[in-house]
């Protein structure tokens, strides 16, 4: 039986963007849920971020210095390590949280033991009536992509019911510690990017639901027309889209991927990339191809 207000963590990075993560907090003060403490994970910040970011200021907030950036996988697992409840939120510090979001997302662990998480319809902050997640459809075995469910859609009601989901975004999930404990965390090789794909993945294994749950609602301050060819980007995507079918495809699937990717993914992509004269996303993409010839697929999780 579900506590009546079990402690929840919520968990957020900061890296260079301390003025953004005030903001996230001023938002933590609307809350309707009591009973919580924030961990701000500061990922070796060049900025000044103890003259910006005031904890005392927040109620039940801690500010937490890292002496290395560890990622977006890596930086989470460290606040998870720190957190004492028993609820984990995890969450992008370029959002702004309704009143009602915890108590939303955590009413559906009482109605069904096997929820390991739940995730919020997520929106765009800029256009708040147009979706960015409304889940995610099943991540395909043969090319290593996946569709999200709504993106860039108006917000019409259609996906105003609640369902199991193939994967959380890495934007907002709530996540029972239990399931922590029973599976691990994020894959901190992975970094950045498909990190949340292979946590998820592991917890669907592992029996439990991740759960969409439509009548919780946050607004992410990503822009709508976010480009996806910033040379870091593409080495991370190509890298760990790699990474994630070596460690959850099944030999023949594997096959198949291998040789889609190289004989379809490769030659589109290098002419992209030449066409538009993008040679530091070029090489990047042949970096992270290249990375997994060398490196083993298991990874600390």
């Amino acid at each position: 039986m579900l506590d009546a207000k079990p402690l929840i963590s919520i968990i957020t990075l900061n890296y260079n963007q301390s003025a953004v993560t005030v903001e996230f907090l001023e938002s933590a003060r609307n809350l309707n849920y009591p009973n919580i403490e924030i961990l701000v994970c500061d990922m070796a910040s060049a900025e000044k971020v103890t003259e910006i970011i005031h904890p005392q200021n927040y109620p039940n907030t801690k500010l937490l210095l890292s002496p290395h950036n560890l990622g977006f996988a890596g930086g989470n697992n460290w606040g998870m390590r720190q957190a004492n409840g028993e609820y984990y939120f995890i969450v992008n510090n370029d959002t702004i949280m309704t009143p009602d979001l915890l108590d939303r997302l955590l009413e559906p662990f009482s109605a069904d033991p096997a929820i390991g998480v739940t995730t919020p319809k997520i929106m765009y902050h800029d256009h708040p009536n147009l979706i960015q997640y409304a889940g995610f459809n099943e991540m395909n075995r043969y090319t290593g992509r996946t569709t999200i469910i709504g993106e860039k859609e108006e917000d019409r009601g259609q996906y105003n019911q609640s369902r199991p989901t193939s994967s959380a975004h890495g934007c907002a999930m709530l996540v029972k510690k239990e399931v922590v404990e029973k599976t691990g965390m994020f894959p901190e090789k992975f970094f950045l990017y498909y990190e949340e794909w292979d946590w998820s993945t592991r917890i669907i294994d592992a029996g439990y639901k991740i759960w969409y749950t439509a009548g919780a609602t946050i607004y992410h301050k990503e822009s709508v027309s976010v480009g996806k060819s910033n040379p870091m980007k593409v080495y991370y995507h190509t890298r760990n889209r790699i990474l994630y079918m070596r460690r959850h495809s099944s030999f023949f699937q594997l096959i198949v991927f291998s040789v889609f990717f190289t004989f379809l993914t490769v030659p589109k992509t290098i002419v992209e990339f030449v066409s538009r004269g993008q040679f530091a996303q070029l090489k990047n993409f042949i970096k992270g191809a290249t990375w997994n010839l060398y490196s083993s697929s298991k990874s600390p999780v």
